[in-house]
């Protein structure tokens, strides 16, 4: 499994989640995750190569997780060279082997690292044990504010038909990205795994696009930025792939949230999903598969007291209200990205094409542009409707305007009226937010410049001076 996602709840019995950086203090949930799942299941080998937001006692994690073995970063974001972060007035060292700093690895470009990772641990694997592998890529993560996109200098020269440099950037990170996931389903193939392999390829948001966090990414056709309610931040891109689908080569339409992972990924894998008890996610598995109607008819995309904001889909109705950042990320960013000549020949030419033509389970030329077609967002911009959810709720119907161009609230009144009902009722199930203020013990000024789990320790000149 290329990468799985844990349990998230938004709206029912917890608080409202966010990010977590390095002088935060908080404690981990008690509910299991995707990871400790597996281990249930005799999944006796499950690595973590990835980013996170880890808490400040990060050992209460290695029991409640399980992962037999990490490496990556604890904070928010890196360099993708010298792994350090820098955020809220502190900077420090911030890779990890285990528990250990990964001094070893400096200077390794991140994304080098989490795929040679991920093939010596396919290569080591016994096949005889089921293996869980999450892979959370760095990129194309925004980096620090000196060099936020951060590329291998020898391949900007393969795009220097983009005219924006930032965006040239952009599109070298990610040609990194496209050949981590070229070499780990080789390797699966080399290994003769991938003939029962379950693969995810997913991503947590929309894209930060047009500078937002000093990024360039594109989510055009669709609205808004990354951390905000509109498609373009929570409409995510996302490959499902395994020769158990029974109904292949498609584009998928099921309405599916992060949080069905979890039951659909786990009933794949054997358990009896009966037996998981208070959990949001539902099992999808056959309607994925099967290509039948999905059980999710809605997605509470967020309700954030503090920005003020709230979202709802409800079968094709999506319903805003307030919205992020008073407004000022809430138009359309481009690029379209569809300039130039799409070859599909050097797509049946990638290594992980390779590795799945070797099982015969390979689109065609034909059937890969078809299927571009379909997963393509077009949308229709004339009689435009405008919405500022900042001065009232916003109504659209996301199916036929994915784009959020006609606000329906006036037209559709009573729709509108039990959506904000329903909005309500999910909101009187919520707690107060736990937010903590910063614990400046954590800065890594008193760790040796390093991001650490400072929950874990007593440092008498951290807590003399804070």
């Amino acid at each position: 499994m290329y990468f799985v996602a844990n349990k998230i709840t938004v709206d029912l019995k917890l608080p409202p989640l966010k990010v977590l950086i390095g002088d935060e203090a908080y404690e981990l949930l008690s509910t299991s995750t995707s990871p400790r799942k597996p281990s249930e299941l005799s999944y006796k080998e499950a690595f973590d190569i990835l980013q996170k937001h880890l808490p400040p006692k990060p050992s209460e994690m290695a029991e409640r997780y399980r992962f037999d073995s990490h490496i990556g970063f604890w904070a928010g974001k890196i360099d993708m060279y010298d792994h350090t972060n820098q955020e809220q007035g502190y900077w420090g060292f911030d890779f990890r082997r285990g528990f250990l700093a990964a001094h070893d690895l400096f200077g390794q470009y991140a994304t080098d690292i989490y795929t040679n990772e991920a093939v010596k641990i396919i290569n080591s694997h016994n096949n005889n044990d089921p293996l869980f592998l999450m892979v959370s890529h760095s990129a194309v993560h925004s980096g620090n504010p000196n060099e936020p996109i951060r590329a291998p200098e020898s391949l900007l020269a393969n795009f220097t038909q983009i005219k924006n440099f930032q965006r040239q950037k952009f599109a070298a990170v990610l040609s990194k990205l496209d050949e981590s996931v070229g070499k780990v389903v080789e390797a699966l193939q080399n290994r003769g795994l991938l003939e029962n392999s379950i693969i995810v390829f997913t991503t947590d948001n929309g894209g930060p696009a047009a500078g937002f966090n000093d990024n360039c990414a594109s989510n055009y056709p669709l609205r808004g930025v990354k951390n905000t309610l509109w498609e373009g931040g929570v409409r995510g891109a996302g490959l499902l792939w395994s020769p158990l689908i029974e109904k292949r080569a498609r584009v998928a339409t099921q309405m599916f949230h992060l949080v069905d992972w979890l039951p659909t990924l786990l009933h794949i894998a054997g358990m009896n999903i009966s037996a998981i008890q208070d959990i949001d996610g539902i099992d999808q598995w056959e309607a994925l598969s099967k290509d039948l109607k999905s059980e999710r008819v809605s997605v509470l995309h967020n309700i954030d007291d503090i920005f003020g904001s709230a979202a709802l889909t409800v079968d094709k109705w999506k319903l805003h209200k307030g919205t992020n950042y008073k407004g000022a990320w809430d138009s359309w960013y481009g690029p379209s990205g569809r300039e130039g000549r799409y070859d599909s020949r050097a797509v049946n030419n990638a290594r992980a094409a390779r590795a799945v033509s070797a099982l015969g389970l390979m689109p065609d030329s034909d059937t890969i542009l078809k299927l571009r077609k379909e997963a393509t967002v077009v949308c229709n911009n004339n009689n435009q409707i405008p919405c500022n959810p900042l001065k009232a709720p916003c109504l659209f119907d996301i199916e036929q305007d994915p784009c959020e161009t006609r606000n329906l609230a006036d037209s559709e009144p009573e729709i509108l009226r039990n959506m904000l009902n329903q909005l309500e009722k999910i909101n009187r199930t919520a707690v107060p937010p736990n937010n903590k203020p910063l614990d400046s013990r954590g800065n890594p000024k008193f760790w040796g410049h390093l991001i650490t789990n400072f929950g874990d320790y007593s440092n008498s000149y951290a807590d003399t001076l804070c």
